[in-house]
């Protein structure tokens, strides 16, 4: 299941990571130094200035909280 996720999230996540390895995914993608802050209602996610796949981390969470296609 956890295999299946993974192939799905690199899929969605753009080509260049379509065909990686889930160790370079998870490395890339998933364990990320990253910062939660609160203000006035608002959660925010800081990410690093330099980290290289902000892009593509940016297009997966886009992607998954698009709403769906109709059918």
């Amino acid at each position: 299941m956890t295999h299946n996720l993974l192939r799905a999230t690199a899929t969605l996540a753009g080509p260049t990571h379509a065909r990686t390895r889930l160790t370079t995914l998870r490395r890339r993608l998933i364990t990320i130094a990253a910062r939660v802050t609160r203000t006035a209602r608002h959660i925010t996610l800081r990410l690093p200035q330099d980290w290289p796949w902000a892009t593509d981390f940016t297009q997966l969470f886009t992607t998954i909280h698009a709403p769906p296609h109709p059918a």
